[in-house]
């Protein structure tokens, strides 16, 4: 069974997305478009995309704090506390 070509781009945006890789997201932009994906869609892939990495950064941020033996510890933008990212 193959993944479809409009789950494929979304999952290719998203992942440009957390890369910060805007040529690849000009590129698949316009793939996505070609393939009929609306812009909903995408913006709700590049939402849920920019969640994930804002997730990562935070927990990269409260390990540096507990290496560095500081205190300050920041909430992760998930709806449960958690010692990784979402």
């Amino acid at each position: 069974m193959t993944m479809e070509e409009k789950t494929k781009l979304l999952i290719a945006l998203g992942a440009a997305t957390a890369a910060n890789c805007i040529p690849c997201f000009e590129h698949l932009y316009y793939e996505a478009g070609v393939a009929g994906l609306t812009s909903e869609e995408i913006q709700q892939v590049v939402d849920l995309a920019s969640k994930v990495k804002n997730g990562a950064h935070i927990a990269l941020k409260n390990s540096i704090n507990d290496v560095m033996g500081l205190k300050e510890q920041h909430d992760l933008p998930c709806s449960a506390q958690s010692d990784c990212s979402c």
